[in-house]
């Protein structure tokens, strides 16, 4: 099962408030720890929103939003794609992970969709599509 791990963001982060040398090699350490157990396929932090856009569809209009963005515990900081058997052992090692703010904070933990949950509605040209830009990206 593939989740995406989400840092939530907080007023620290939106500030740019760096993370402290021990809370950086805390993580460090976790993060090698995920890699060992084959768990982490990739994951990075963000800049505060203020440096972020967001794009509103409506039909054929787009607008573009300029960040920062309003709800700062809306927002994510950063974020983990891991591998894992079920949820339950994702929320095993999101439990195990430092906290990553120097306050409170919160991890959210999202299934990613497969192809199998689109089974109802794929056809073969769009499978072909799919598997073609699968390859294209190094099949992952």
């Amino acid at each position: 099962m593939r989740v995406m791990v989400m840092v939530k963001a907080t007023k620290d982060s939106e500030a740019s408030v760096m993370p402290s040398h021990e809370l950086l090699m805390a993580m460090g350490k976790f993060n090698e720890e995920l890699i060992a157990a084959g768990i982490m396929q990739g994951g990075d932090g963000l800049k505060a929103s203020r440096n972020g856009k967001r794009i509103a569809f409506d039909g054929p209009n787009r607008t573009v939003i300029d960040g920062p963005f309003a709800e700062t515990k809306e927002l994510v900081a950063g974020y983990w794609l891991w591998e894992v058997k079920d949820m339950a052992e994702a929320v095993e090692w999101v439990k195990r992970c430092p906290n990553p703010m120097p306050g409170p904070s919160e991890i959210e933990i999202r299934p990613i969709l497969g192809m199998e949950d689109f089974a109802e509605v794929m056809t073969p040209e769009s499978t072909e599509l799919h598997d073609r830009n699968r390859e294209a990206l190094g099949g992952s």
